[in-house]
């Protein structure tokens, strides 16, 4: 038996996960959304759980299915609202709106699509109205008919799509031929009880697909025809439920930008409050008395620089907006008013970590609301006015419920998923860039290491490339390498948020110069430290940190291995290839794109890489992994065929590696490549490869 959960890569992905969280309207009650490993560890199944908001009590199990819930939200009247693919409503594995009376009882379907409900976007505080996002297809003038094209293309097994505009894929899936719509439904048109007769009968009609069952709500498209449509960055509704206010996306050339719509409920009628050429509009809130309206703005980036993210609040019909928090150059990652609408409630990345913000409406400066360690997400404000819940986490503990009162008080709520034990401490690093800037990182040490037993280095880049190293992560979790022994630097380079937007453009339009000099500066004051041991090293990222891999893997021979996944390779390529390549074409001058593309040096490269990558991969294509491997055995494949670079190849999965048992073979072919050549341990492979 481990002495904990990740000395054993099969305990590690079968911890429970805390993905979600809804708080009551009264503010007595969470509802988590709690994941688990299936019985044959190949996918995890989600339930929810209700916790009590006080910090008392214990957690109850509130839903059970083999499908599955989650996307929680509670109705005014504290029923629970879930999406879900049980069985009982729609057509069979499609996920539909469900609710669990808070009366108690069983649940109940809400709607019946043929295409499911894709997640609740909105539910107003003082109405029974609900907003969910679905995909119909684009000729469909109604849900029969979208019901009837969805068989027919079923039937002839019809998958071909027809574009007619740009972009025709996102990040794993492929867009269209559905469309994604906000539908509204009003829940005082759902039964008391659920009939049986009249469900019946429809469910025998042999002539094709069903009308849309009467007896259940039916919805209503507020964003009929809304084309070419990849998102909706954020919407919000008024506390009665007569309005929407959302972010939608708009055509512009070859991409796009988002504004505020005002949408009315009732009439449909689509009211532009904001919009301008060249600027995004994005995450709405409405304050609690629904005469306030809060978003952000943001002028979209060139090749001459990165541009801020505003705060902005006016009325609720758009009028006379004004600027808040100027000066304050951090980048709102969730906007919401406090309970008492004096000012708004913020997460944003900070120096490593993502407090939670208050942001007066008087002008008053941004305060942090907590000073922890920790990164805040998924913050509900408590209406009543005392604080708000939110999940939490850092490198040493995962998402967990606590409670933050009005004074920054933190306290932990009782949760299905305890924090596991943990095999290493975590502490900061720090040094002086070249040109003076103050380069920061997280370390992790592991168990036992010390100036007799140093460390060996394992330097993790992180992607984006705007990000932070500063919360949890599931997929890249620097503990399982500390429980076999390595010392793990998190760094945020140029290029990393939370440090200010100066601190961004060092890296603009040139991201092998300071974010490659930032690296090799904060891991040099890594092994400076005598509990590291700087003559066993390694390098390793995915997605920009892949990007950063190959460029390190380039410019320095210091490490023993690199381990690059879905990582940039040749930015020529890349650039048109990618799945929004208007935003990455129009960050990079095509100078700056062909100067800062690894490929250029592949003649340079003599450390051992284990390339990764999958072929679903729509953000960094397959065709990067495949130009990398066939560059690397061009010149260095001996003439027996052997050479010391390796490719993990992964056909059914995407920018990230998702399925457990896939996680498993890709920690286990990372720590066997790198105890080969970084600990000089007998070259292996992962017992199921073969």
């Amino acid at each position: 038996m481990p002495s904990n959960p990740f000395d054993s890569l099969d305990h590690y992905i079968a911890l429970p996960r805390i993905e979600g969280l809804a708080l009551s309207p009264d503010g007595s009650r969470a509802a988590l959304t709690v994941s688990t490993l299936n019985e044959d560890a190949t996918t995890y199944e989600r339930a929810l759980w209700a916790v009590p908001a006080d910090g008392s009590g214990e957690p109850a199990r509130l839903t059970r299915s083999a499908k599955g819930e989650s996307g929680a939200a509670y109705t005014p009247a504290g029923d629970l609202l879930f999406v879900s693919a049980r069985p009982g409503a729609g057509e069979d594995d499609t996920a539909q709106l469900w609710v669990l009376p808070a009366a108690g009882g069983e649940a109940r379907p809400v709607t019946a699509l043929a295409g499911g409900v894709s997640g609740i976007v909105a539910v107003a505080a003082d109405a029974p109205t609900v907003i969910v996002a679905v995909d119909l297809m684009p000729s469909a003038e109604t849900l029969e008919d979208d019901a009837r094209i969805r068989a027919d293309r079923k039937r002839r097994k019809v998958a071909a799509i027809l574009h007619e505009g740009y972009p025709i894929r996102h990040w794993d899936h492929d867009l269209g031929p559905a469309e994604p719509h906000l539908l509204a439904i009003d829940l005082t048109q759902l039964p008391q009880e659920e009939p049986g007769g009249d469900r019946a009968a429809e469910a025998d009609k042999k002539d094709g697909p069903a009308p849309y069952p009467a007896w259940l709500p039916r919805p209503v498209d507020l964003t009929p025809k809304p084309g070419r449509t990849a998102d909706i960055d954020g919407a919000a509704i008024t506390p009665d439920g007569r309005t929407v206010v959302a972010a939608l996306q708009a055509p512009e050339g070859r991409g796009s930008r988002h504004r505020i719509v005002s949408i009315d409920v009732a009439t449909g009628t689509h009211t532009v409050l904001r919009d301008e050429p060249g600027v995004d509009h994005s995450t709405p809130a409405i304050s609690p008395d629904g005469a306030s309206l809060a978003y952000l703005r943001a002028v979209k980036p060139t090749p001459e620089g990165p541009t801020d993210t505003e705060v902005w609040v006016g009325g609720i019909a758009g009028g006379t907006p004004r600027r808040l928090a100027e000066g304050w150059d951090r980048w709102p990652s969730s906007l919401e008013f406090a309970a008492d609408g004096a000012s708004l409630i913020a997460t944003a990345d900070h120096d490593g970590r993502g407090p939670v913000f208050r942001i007066p409406l008087d002008g008053a400066p941004v305060e942090p609301l907590v000073a922890d360690d920790f990164t805040y997400a998924a913050v509900a404000v408590d209406r009543g006015g005392d604080g708000l819940v939110a999940l939490r986490s850092s490198y040493l503990a995962p998402a967990q419920p606590v409670r933050v009162s009005p004074a920054g008080e933190v306290t932990a709520l009782a949760t299905p998923a305890p924090t596991p034990e943990v095999p290493g401490t975590l502490t900061e690093v720090e040094t002086t860039a070249e040109d003076g800037t103050r380069v920061r990182a997280w370390l992790v040490l592991p168990e036992g290491a010390s100036a007799e037993h140093p460390a060996p280095l394992l330097l993790w880049i992180h992607g984006g490339p705007l990000g932070s190293w500063n919360a949890w992560s599931w997929r890249w979790n620097p503990l399982l390498a500390a429980a076999r022994g390595y010392a793990v630097l998190l760094p945020d380079p140029a290029l990393s948020t939370g440090y200010g937007l100066d601190f961004i453009a060092r890296g603009w339009n040139s991201w092998g110069d300071k974010p490659f000099t930032d690296l090799m500066s904060i891991t040099d004051a890594a092994i400076a430290r005598d509990d590291v041991d700087g003559t066993r090293t390694a390098a390793m990222g995915g997605s920009f940190g892949g990007y950063m891999a190959n460029w390190v893997a380039g410019h320095t021979d210091r490490f023993e291995a690199i381990v690059t996944h879905a990582s940039l390779w040749a930015m020529d390529q890349f650039g048109p290839t990618t799945d929004h390549a208007e935003y990455w074409q129009s960050i990079f001058t095509e100078e700056a794109a062909l100067a800062n593309s690894p490929h250029r040096f592949v003649d340079e490269i003599s450390t051992p890489m284990l390339v990764i990558h999958g072929d679903k991969d729509y953000r960094v294509p397959i065709g990067e992994g495949l130009r990398l491997w066939a560059e690397l055995s061009d010149r260095y494949m001996d003439e027996d065929g052997t050479m010391p670079h390796r490719f993990l190849y992964f056909p059914d999965e995407n920018h990230w590696i998702l399925q457990p048992q896939h996680a498993v073979v890709w920690y286990e072919s990372v720590f066997a490549f790198l105890g080969e050549h970084v600990l000089h341990q007998m070259p292996s492979r992962p017992a199921i490869l073969g």
